[in-house]
């Protein structure tokens, strides 16, 4: 069996667009979008029933603080490459999130959304983060691309909470919509993937909010997303015309999609690093993680050895090492001891990634897009 995987995870790095050049690009998801408000809401939610103790991003996972940001940044300031540049993480984002007073004064009836710069000033110590957002991008360290408006499957959320499921409706009234077992181990229902298509008649709707969400965050960074990575990752491929009109050039895409087509139906397509679709898009695919927080998987086991493991095997078949590291692993707002501890394993990663490989670049998942796709 340890044979097979090991060929597999070589296999996999083999078609594609290749280099001799060693660079590294950490893609670090959901920034921007709502987790668990609080630990007294965590403490109030456990209490109701709800089996979340084993669940990482429920446990752990929250709209970044001032504090959050500032140490990752240390962190990366710390190490250079090459080139001389500090590592720099893609930071994957959200632009909106859920009004949740407007959308129950509808008695559940609309769907309404608020900017990320709102849901700020819900949070204390969050007053910093769009300025530091701002220095992130300045200093090349924090460079957000588009997640999509919301991390939310607006559509499947609301016909949940207008059946008057009361589990949904509890996480509701606690500003929670990423909880998907309830109390006795009932299924609510997977909020998180806003591209999950159940019916193809949704389309327009997820359509309208990609182009909606792309204009927010043209207007909140000062600048167009030219990559997209759908959230969790089921994402209809006729989306990619709505991404197209307002400039993405780049896609990230699993190496075997399954492709949503409504009603339960997928289809599987196969797609490699560089591959251009029919709108001339381009293909990235992940090949590493470092993923020390997410206990439930077992990424979190030895991440700093599997990580390089797999760096390793990226570079050994020309391939740039594209690296996922969620947010969750970087915030300390619920409990400062998992930034820090995290923290601290992302120190020794970047250390060890330069002792190695000297020669490293590292690039933004944009700059790796450009790179692959100049003539």
């Amino acid at each position: 069996m340890s044979i097979t995987n090991s060929l597999a995870r070589n296999i996999v790095n083999i078609p594609g667009w290749s280099t001799q050049r060693r660079i590294v690009v950490f893609e670090s998801d959901d920034w921007g979008s709502i987790r668990m408000p609080s630990e007294q809401t965590r403490k109030e939610i456990i209490s109701l029933g709800f089996p979340i103790q084993q669940q990482s991003f429920n446990m752990l996972d929250a709209l970044e603080s001032n504090d959050d940001l500032m140490e990752l940044f240390n962190v990366l300031r710390k190490h250079k490459d090459s080139t001389g540049r500090h590592p720099v993480f893609t930071a994957v984002s959200i632009v909106a999130n859920p009004d949740f007073e407007i959308i129950k004064e509808s008695n559940f009836q609309q769907y309404y959304y608020e900017p990320f710069t709102e849901t700020l000033k819900h949070y204390p110590n969050h007053d910093r983060v769009i300025e530091l957002y701002k220095q992130g991008i300045s200093e090349r360290l924090f460079v957000p691309i588009f997640h999509g408006r919301e991390h939310l499957n607006v559509q499947r959320w609301l016909k949940a909470l207008q059946s008057g499921n009361k589990a949904v409706r509890t996480t509701f009234e606690h500003k929670v919509t990423a909880i998907h077992i309830g109390p006795n181990n009932e299924f609510m229902g997977d909020f998180q993937a806003a591209f999950d298509l159940d019916n193809p008649i949704d389309l327009p709707y997820m359509a309208a909010t990609l182009s909606e969400g792309l204009k927010l965050f043209e207007n909140l960074w000062g600048y167009k997303s030219e990559y997209f990575v759908p959230t969790n990752g089921p994402f209809n491929n006729s989306l990619e015309q709505a991404l197209a009109d307002k400039g993405v050039k780049y896609i990230l895409s699993e190496r075997l999609q399954n492709e949503p087509l409504g009603y339960g139906k997928f289809k599987k397509n196969i797609h490699y690093l560089g591959m251009k679709n029919k709108l001339n898009q381009t293909y990235l695919t992940r090949n590493a993680a470092f993923e020390p927080a997410i206990k439930e998987s077992k990424l979190s086991q030895d991440s700093i050895e599997k990580c390089v493991k797999s760096i390793e095997r990226a570079f050994r078949w020309g391939k740039p090492a594209i690296i996922s590291t969620h947010r969750l692993n970087y915030i300390g707002y619920i409990e400062k001891d998992n930034r820090n501890k995290n923290l601290k394993l992302l120190d020794s990663l970047l250390s060890q990634i330069i002792t190695k490989w000297p020669e490293v670049e590292f690039m933004t998942s944009v700059e790796l897009g450009g790179l692959i796709t100049e003539k």
